[in-house]
């Protein structure tokens, strides 16, 4: 008899369709408001991405999964989970955050980290109707650390494995991938969240391991190590089958190529899996690798998706972010008349202006700049301080900027000739939360920010947040500058940004809402304690008004920016 393992995850959901997750305990059917789809076995483990098609726009209906002729969710007493499909309406909410740690009640780690943003998220979902629920989630990152354990996984990884031996406490293989995501997953609020909010996801580096394709050299000592290979590959196995093909429309599911051949493979389809997964490890070494970037329309709003980690593209002679093919597709994507684009990436875009030049200065010396022995310090401050961020991938974080720059001008318009009102960068990684806004030398009719909002659940060292305070000043930007100036030329930018919200720290989840033409983030903490209060607000900004008019769309980016409500 099968059970339900994990599950279910609601992820993708149009106006008509919705895709349901599941991984269970044996093989089996597993039905969905009328809709059934046979599971596909890897690795011994059981999985199915239930497709559901005829349902109607903007409506809301409790749903149920059954496998095979036996109910098997909502467990009983809990609340109902919900289907919520898009409407033609002009009004989105987004939550979005990144760097969950998840723990067990009884570990000892888990006071110490406080309050997890995403198991308060749920709490306070179910004291509220669904209207006043997020349409989406973006988790953009560090879903779950294959590199730092908590003290249960720890145990269960040290009874098959020597610790003491390379890499030590870590995961090695898709198996204990599979328990990362069951420890992540099975918190009886975020289950429920996930079976109920439309969820969109992307990897970073902690999903594999710190300092992932930080560099050249970086890649060619890892990929000496006995223990690499088969940890890449459990990565990546399982986060395709975890994280990427819910990211999917029943559309693009039904021409994928890979999924089709999984999904129908006879026996167990790991060797299937396995392959592929090595295969998209290359694309840094140069190789074809694989697509994880992908794009979701919320009626008026494009949320486009970057893989900033395993895209990269990482050779003796070129550094990038993301590969041409890639970034080709990227800009692609953007052409359309839309009110908002969203750019989803796990690391931020902007950063403090003094962690900027810091990690553009070190890339340049790390490239040889300044010679070989230069070149190798550099190396291992990169590593050391993980300066991996776009700032440390100078052609394409001003790529970037000009992509965004062209659509903030209204040059990669649709028929309607439709200037978004604001393009925002999303990201995570860094461990506290702020907006800032782009200012370009050109006239550009969007608002530009990037808006970052990490950790949902980690620790951060007094020392750290003291650090990043430091970063944002003004003192700090032009001392730092001055200082790396005596070694080599700090890389100038062709445009310039500033801070309008934060640095604020602790256990954060951010919410960005938009109706029509206007925009706006909250960013809330977690309170500590067992009262009826689970947030404070820590930034409130409005991005963007809902003036309709051309002058309105019309407006520079040299507009002063709106600063956060008291």
């Amino acid at each position: 008899m099968a059970e339900l393992v994990l599950g279910p995850l609601l992820r993708h959901v149009g106006a008509t369709d919705a895709t349901v997750w599941v991984e269970t305990s044996a093989p089996c059917t597993v039905h969905v408001l009328g809709s059934s789809e046979r599971t596909w076995t890897v690795a011994g483990h059981h999985y199915a991405l239930v497709s559901i098609d005829g349902l109607e726009p903007g409506s809301v209906t409790p749903y149920e999964v059954r496998l095979d002729d036996r109910d098997v969710w909502p467990p009983p007493g809990d609340d109902a989970s919900l289907i919520r499909t898009l409407t033609d309406g002009d009004r989105f909410v987004l939550a979005f955050g990144s760097c969950r740690v998840a723990t067990t009640p009884d570990e000892d780690s888990a006071g110490a980290l406080g309050t997890d943003a995403l198991v308060a998220y749920a709490q306070r979902m179910r004291a509220h109707s669904p209207e006043a629920w997020p349409d989406a989630l973006l988790l953009l990152g560090d879903q779950v650390y294959a590199d730092e354990l908590s003290p249960e996984m720890r145990r269960r990884v040290g009874e098959r494995h020597d610790l003491t031996e390379a890499p030590g406490a870590q995961v090695r293989n898709f198996e204990e991938y599979t328990w990362l995501y069951a420890q992540a997953w099975s918190e009886r609020n975020v289950r429920w969240l996930l079976s109920t909010v439309p969820t969109s996801m992307i990897f970073d580096d902690h999903d594999v391991h710190d300092d992932w394709n930080t560099s050249y050299s970086w890649r060619s000592e890892v990929e000496a190590s006995p223990w690499w290979e088969e940890r890449i590959v459990g990565a990546m196995m399982s986060y395709w089958i975890y994280q990427h093909l819910g990211n999917l429309s029943p559309g693009e599911l039904a021409e994928d190529s890979l999924y089709d051949r999984v999904r129908h493979c006879a026996g167990d389809a790991e060797p299937i899996l396995r392959i592929f997964a090595s295969d998209a490890d290359e694309e840094a070494d140069g190789g074809r690798g694989a697509r994880w970037s992908y794009r979701r329309d919320f009626g008026p709003v494009r949320m486009l998706v970057i893989d900033s980690r395993c895209g990269r593209l990482l050779t003796e002679d070129r550094r990038d972010m993301v590969s041409d093919p890639e970034f080709d597709w990227i800009e692609d994507q953007t052409q359309g008349d839309y009110d908002h684009l969203l750019i989803g990436t796990s690391l931020p875009w902007l950063l403090p202006r003094t962690m900027h030049d810091l990690e553009a200065w070190d890339e340049q010396l790390a490239a040889g700049a300044r010679g070989e022995r230069f070149a190798s310090w550099a190396e291992t401050l990169r590593r050391a301080a993980d300066l991996e961020h776009w700032s440390a991938f100078g052609t394409s974080f001003e790529r970037l900027a000009r992509l965004l720059a062209e659509v903030g001008s209204g040059r990669r318009t649709g028929p309607s000739g439709v200037v978004p009102a604001t393009v925002c960068v999303l990201s995570g990684d860094v461990h506290h939360a702020y907006a800032a806004r782009a200012r370009f030398r050109v006239p550009v009719r969007a608002a530009i920010y990037q808006l970052t909002c990490s950790p949902l659940h980690n620790h951060v060292p007094a020392a750290i947040r003291t650090a990043f305070r430091f970063a944002w000043s003004r003192a700090a930007e032009r001392s730092v500058r001055a200082l790396l100036g005596r070694v080599a030329a700090v890389p100038k930018t062709s445009f310039s940004w500033s801070r309008v919200a934060g640095p604020t720290f602790g256990n954060q989840i951010a919410t960005l809402r938009t109706e029509g033409r206007a925009a706006h983030l909250t960013i809330e903490k977690t309170v500590n304690g067992r009262g009826p209060q689970l947030f404070e607000t820590v930034a409130d900004l409005t991005l963007s008004s809902d003036d309709r008019s051309q002058d309105a769309r019309s407006r520079s980016s040299e507009d002063s920016p709106t600063r956060p409500r008291a």
